[in-house]
Parts: C-alpha cells; sequence; structure tokens
C-alpha cells in the first residue's frame, strides 16, 4: 500500500483572502495561531471538525482546501 499524505493550501488561500494572518485564521475558527501554523506547515493534520471550520472561512469545498495525495 502506498503512503498518502495531507497537503493543504492555507497559506496561498490566506494571501489571496487579503493577506489574512494565521491569527486572524486562528481566531475565525476557535484555535491557536500555533495549531494553524502546525496544519499549514503539514505538520499536523486537523480534527475533521477544524479542516470544514478552515474551508467554511475560505467559503471553499473542503477538497479545494486539504488535499489526500501519494507522498513524494
Amino acid at each position: 500500500m502506498t503512503d498518502r499524505v495531507i497537503t493543504n493550501s492555507i497559506r496561498t488561500l490566506r494571501f489571496l483572502n487579503n493577506e489574512m494572518t494565521q491569527k486572524q485564521l486562528a481566531e475565525a475558527i476557535g484555535v491557536t495561531r500555533q495549531t494553524v501554523m502546525a496544519i499549514e506547515a503539514n505538520k499536523y493534520s486537523p480534527s475533521l471538525e477544524v479542516a470544514f471550520k478552515i474551508a467554511e472561512v475560505f467559503s471553499l469545498p473542503l477538497e479545494e482546501v486539504f488535499q489526500y495525495k501519494e507522498a513524494e
């Protein structure tokens, strides 16, 4: 079985959304800035609830924010 990883486009989405800061995103979804930083850096996979909240902030479907693909 091939290893798969979850990646995301949060940093790009923040930039495209009036250069939203990690702190602003964290406040919008109810987590710490450190949590957003870890998710954005792919060091931590968010809970399903947090993932949906992030997608909601950007008004996008979940699969446009997070991708599940084969590890490189």
